[in-house]
């Protein structure tokens, strides 16, 4: 799943997310749970090899190994989910409760990422996105995010590449140009999502 250079600056993954923000009982924010649904492309390509009782049916079970390289294979790009609580950085523990679910031709992996410290922000900012853009990451259009578990009061807002918000970072050179390439190009096309809490 890697791949970045100006000559790759576009997306040849492309994913549907939906996310939901955990919060333990004592309002503090403990992680977060996330559905990704790959393009048909991707899915009937990871498929490949993949020895099923049925034809065209794949189980939990089936797809066990598959979900596990899936997980290990985010860690080396921070699982493309990036949280600050209060402007501080916040770091992930490994995901738990991942699996790979197959449904009308795609699949979804689904997994639960710890907070390594759960926090009580004043404003949580919670990025999804893929820093070098090989994966593009799109919220999905029907409850994308959910808060399970949040304090009474707390209030959530969306903010997706298509509101406008990457077109008016108008591209240039200097998109492309200074340490790393486009490094972090990607992040102009991040989903946001930020919760606010008395």
């Amino acid at each position: 799943m890697a791949g970045s250079g100006v000559a790759q600056a576009h997306p040849h993954v492309w994913i549907t997310a939906a996310s939901e923000l955990l919060y333990a009982p004592d309002g503090s924010i403990s992680g977060v749970r996330h559905a990704w649904t790959f393009d048909d492309m991707f899915s009937t390509y990871a498929l490949q090899g993949i020895e099923t009782k049925q034809k065209g049916v794949y189980s939990r079970e089936e797809l066990g190994s598959l979900a596990q390289t899936n997980v290990e294979s985010l860690h080396e790009f921070a699982f493309f989910t990036f949280a600050k609580a209060d402007g501080k950085k916040q770091k992930f523990n490994e995901p738990v409760d991942y699996y790979l679910e197959y449904k009308d031709t795609a699949l979804t992996l689904h997994f639960t990422l710890p907070l390594k410290t759960p926090v009580k922000p004043k404003e949580l900012v919670l990025e999804v996105f893929d820093p070098a853009f090989f994966i593009d990451f799109k919220l999905a259009e029907k409850d994308p995010v959910k808060l399970v578990g949040a304090p009474e009061g707390c209030q959530m807002k969306l903010q997706r590449p298509s509101d406008g918000t990457a077109s008016a970072q108008k591209l240039n050179e200097q998109t492309f140009m200074g340490d790393g390439a486009n490094a972090n190009y990607g992040a102009m096309f991040a989903n946001k999502i930020t919760v606010e809490c008395p």
